[in-house]
């Protein structure tokens, strides 16, 4: 009778074969497997004939091209008289590329289809490590995540990383994982769980690409890496703050008295940018992630938008305006990225009906001036409209200053200085410095410098004013050499 048994193997210990499997291999001459390298085999009835889909995997490209060539084989030996049954290890629906699609494809096509559940690699894994997965536990597979650039799942949750078959596939998770884990962080390196030659390591992260014992049965556990190390647990003591028991601060707070903290906290991160100091920056950068939250909360409250929204439209706008990463597109060079992103912008307005604006119709009003200044010249140099090399600038330069020495009016004066600070600026985009860092770093160190010269003063018992300009001279250059 035509028709597909898939059937689930176990985790590799014949005994752990289910009643229903076993009564099913026994009845029948022959069995296809997605492969034979897994030890409940060795617990088959003599009289059954095994083939097996390893030659493709031995010959085949990638996993894809193996799973397909699996499924179209399966589905045709489906379709013969005598029907098939496919085994695979564990059970047939977890960690099972193929059974999915050979179930989908068997309902479509009315074929008959008989599913015999055998225990997964969970079961064993979980009594292993007297491990219960409630209330949260996170699955991933080992190849996808060696793919990724940073983990895609909350570090504060126990994960099970399946499919860790060979040291190099260790080798690239540990990758993946060290952007967020530390090197020391203590893991779990289960081997044939379920069988006779059950193992487990506890080893620090770096090691679990020198284990000896790696192989197709090894999976990987990484315990929680600590309280609040995920973006959902930023995210639920924010709403916490918001909720009735929350903070009575927090709960008055609406989108408009937020805009001065939102203001300062961003400078704060720049003012810790310009330091330099790793550790600063990491507290400044929390600090403004939570004006981000905490305005995207209020914004759920009043069901205007919640983070979802807020990350799938920045997601969206990201792969949109990278076609050279994304998709299809080929861009030589920053130049050319920067035209193609203006006009992917262009077309996004024409798309949703958007009154065309002026190329620096975006540029916030709200900026400080120098940095408003280097991004109209961002901008307009986009299209073309730019010196062709720095000399032009540097000419420029001197220019405004001569207008500046020869000017006399006042209202000319300002507007002068404005050309000239606005040249400057534009040295500065040529040298690829950004201006307004520039002159904080400036101020600040001027603020640092003055300060010496003002405690110069006091040690001595005087005061500024009492000093000649040589005097402060003196002592601003003794700051300087300490700088």
């Amino acid at each position: 009778m035509s028709g597909i048994t898939l059937l689930g193997l176990g985790p590799g210990d014949p005994s752990k074969l289910t009643r229903e499997a076993w009564d099913v291999l026994a009845t029948a001459k022959e069995v296809w497997l997605r492969t034979n390298q897994h030890p409940t085999i060795t617990g088959f009835p003599a009289t059954l004939k095994i083939h097996s889909f390893d030659e493709l995997y031995e010959n085949g490209g990638s996993f894809e091209d193996v799973y397909s060539g699996i499924v179209e084989k399966v589905m045709e030996l489906g379709q013969s008289p005598q029907g098939v049954i496919y085994a695979v290890p564990g059970d047939p629906f977890v960690a099972e590329a193929t059974c999915p699609e050979i179930t989908r494809r068997a309902h479509a096509q009315d074929l008959p289809l008989r599913i015999v559940s055998g225990i997964s690699f969970l079961e064993p894994v979980f009594a292993a490590l007297g491990l219960d997965p409630y209330p949260k536990l996170v699955l991933m597979d080992a190849l996808e995540l060696s793919q990724e650039h940073v983990p895609s799942f909350p570090p504060d949750m126990p994960v099970l990383v399946a499919q860790i078959y060979s040291r190099l596939v260790a080798a690239e998770v540990k990758m993946t994982l060290n952007t967020v884990y530390p090197d020391e962080h203590p893991v779990y390196l289960v081997h044939a769980a379920g069988t006779e030659n059950e193992t487990i390591e506890q080893i620090p992260l770096y090691e679990i690409d020198r284990s000896e014992s790696t192989g197709l049965l090894t999976v990987l556990y990484i315990p929680p890496l600590g309280e609040g190390t995920s973006f959902e647990a930023f995210q639920e003591i924010v709403a916490h703050l918001r909720a009735p028991d929350g903070c009575p601060w927090d709960r008055e707070q609406t989108h408009d008295s937020l805009r001065t903290h939102l203001m300062g906290e961003a400078y704060e991160a720049l003012a810790a940018m310009d330091s330099g100091e790793p550790l600063k920056m990491a507290e400044e950068f929390g600090d403004l992630l939570l004006q981000i939250v905490l305005n995207t909360q209020i914004a759920c409250e009043e069901e205007e938008f919640n983070m979802a929204d807020v990350l799938k439209g920045i997601y969206t706008k990201i792969i949109r305006r990278h076609p050279h990463v994304f998709g299809d597109v080929t861009l030589n060079d920053v130049r050319g990225v920067l035209i193609n992103w203006e006009k992917l912008k262009a077309d996004e307005r024409a798309q949703s009906n958007e009154p065309e604006k002026g190329l620096l119709d975006g540029v916030p009003l709200a900026l400080p001036a120098l940095a408003q200044a280097q991004e109209f010249q961002e901008r307009a140099a986009h299209v073309g409209f730019d010196w062709k090399e720095v000399g032009g600038v540097l000419d420029k330069i001197n220019e405004e200053i001569q207008e500046v020495r020869e000017v006399m009016n006042e209202d000319r004066l300002i507007e002068e200085v404005g050309d000239l600070f606005f040249s400057l600026v534009n040295l500065a985009r040529w040298k690829n410095v950004d201006a307004e860092s520039a002159l904080r770093g400036t101020n600040i160190r001027f603020k640092k410098r003055f300060t010496h010269v003002e405690q110069g003063a006091i040690t001595q018992g005087r005061k500024l004013s009492e000093m000649s300009i040589e005097e402060m001279e003196g002592l601003w250059q003794e700051a300087k050499k300490g700088s």
